[in-house]
C-alpha cells in the first residue's frame, strides 16, 4: 500500500513538472514565433505589421538579448521612419516613447501600434544604451483614448479575425526591459490595455482609466478582460467592463491598477526618477526579476516558486552577481558589465 502511494505521488509530481515545463516551452515558443512573425509577415491594409526598415530585423534575433551597440545608422533610420510616435534615449539609459497624435487624443490605429511594437522591440533587443522604456502620450489630455474608431468602424469579421493588428500587439509581452506607463490623461479602451501591458503605471492626477468598449457594442480585445481582473480583482473588473465607467487616478491607485498618482506637472519627472533608478541596476538581473513577476500572473504559486528558484540560482552564472556581492563586501558601488 505504501509503495502504491509513493508511486502515485511520484507520478503526480512528475506529471506536474511535465505540465509546467511544457507550459513554459509553449510560452517561449509562442514568443519566438510571434517575434519572427513581426518581421517576416507582410503588412496588410488593416493592422500593419511593425516596420521592416533597415536594421529592424535585428529586433527578433532569438530569445537572448545581445548587448553590443547596433549601428547608429540602423537606429536613426528606424527612428526617423516613425510618423506617429517620437522616441528619445538619454545617456542614463532612459528611453521615452511618446504617442504623437494629440489631435486624435493619441488614439491607437494600426500604424501607431505597429510603430510602438517596432520601437520597443528594437530598444529591447538591440539598443545597448536603453535600459528602461517610458511610454506616454503627447499633449495634456490623453495617454491614449482608445483604439481609432474611424479605422475600426469599417472592419469586417474576416478582417478582424485574420488581421495582424492585435497579433503583433501581443509581442510587447516579449520585451524584457522594464516598461513604465506615464499616464498623463485619458487611458481608455486600448489605452488602458496598453498601460496594463507595462510593468509600472504612474498616473497624473488628471488621468482617467476605463474600458468603455461595451458602449460601442464590442468587448475589450487587447487584453482588458484578462489583465484587468488580475490587477484589480474579478468583481471590480467586471463592473468597469460591463458599465463602461471611467475611474480617476486616485481610484486606480486604491484598487491596484496604478502604482501611484502624482501632480500633473510632475508626472514625467517622477517617471524619469523611477526609470533612472532601475537603469542603475544590472540589466540581466532586472530582466530576470521582471520575468519572474510576469510568470506569477500565468501559473500556480507552486510553479511560480519553482520558476523563481531556478532564475535565482541562474543569477550565479552572471558576472554581475560576482561584482554585486564583491562590491557589497568591499563597501563600494558596483560596476556592472550587464553580463
Amino acid at each position: 500500500m505504501a509503495a502504491a502511494v509513493a508511486l502515485a505521488r511520484g507520478l503526480r509530481s512528475a506529471r506536474c513538472r511535465g505540465v509546467f515545463l511544457a507550459r513554459l516551452a509553449s510560452v517561449a515558443q509562442q514568443g519566438l514565433c510571434q517575434r519572427a512573425a513581426v518581421v517576416a509577415a507582410p503588412a496588410t491594409a488593416w493592422g500593419q505589421q511593425p516596420h521592416t526598415a533597415s536594421g529592424v530585423a535585428l529586433a527578433t534575433r532569438g530569445w537572448h538579448r545581445t548587448y553590443s551597440t547596433p549601428p547608429v545608422e540602423a537606429w536613426e533610420s528606424l527612428r526617423q521612419s516613425f510618423s506617429t510616435i517620437d522616441v528619445d534615449v538619454a545617456s542614463n539609459g532612459v528611453a521615452v516613447l511618446t504617442i504623437d497624435r494629440p489631435q486624435a487624443l493619441n488614439a491607437l490605429n494600426s500604424k501607431v501600434m505597429s510603430e510602438i511594437v517596432s520601437a520597443c522591440l528594437y530598444l529591447d533587443r538591440n539598443h545597448a544604451t536603453a535600459k528602461v522604456i517610458i511610454i506616454t502620450g503627447s499633449g495634456d489630455k490623453a495617454f491614449a483614448a482608445g483604439a481609432d474608431i474611424k479605422e475600426l468602424a469599417s472592419v469586417s469579421y474576416a478582417d478582424a479575425y485574420h488581421g495582424s493588428m492585435l497579433n503583433g500587439w501581443e509581442t510587447l509581452r516579449s520585451v524584457r526591459k522594464p516598461l513604465i506607463a506615464a499616464v498623463n490623461g485619458y487611458a481608455l479602451g486600448g489605452g488602458c490595455e496598453l498601460a496594463m501591458m507595462c510593468d509600472i503605471i504612474l498616473a497624473s492626477e488628471r488621468a482617467q482609466f476605463g474600458q468603455p468598449e461595451i458602449t460601442l457594442g464590442v468587448i475589450p480585445g487587447m487584453g482588458g478582460t484578462q489583465r484587468l481582473p488580475r490587477a484589480v480583482g474579478r468583481s471590480r473588473a467586471m463592473e468597469l467592463i460591463l458599465t463602461g465607467d471611467f475611474i480617476k487616478a486616485e481610484e486606480a491607485v486604491r484598487i491596484g491598477l496604478a502604482s501611484r498618482a502624482v501632480p500633473h506637472d510632475q508626472l514625467m519627472e517622477e517617471a524619469h526618477k523611477v526609470a533612472a533608478k532601475i537603469a542603475t541596476h544590472s540589466v540581466p538581473a532586472v530582466a530576470k526579476a521582471k520575468e519572474c513577476v510576469a510568470v506569477s500572473q500565468e501559473v500556480s504559486l507552486g510553479e511560480g516558486l519553482r520558476f523563481e528558484k531556478r532564475e535565482f540560482w541562474s543569477c550565479f552564472a552572471l558576472e554581475d552577481q560576482k561584482e554585486g556581492m564583491a562590491a557589497f563586501v568591499q563597501k563600494r558601488p558596483p560596476v556592472w558589465s550587464h553580463k
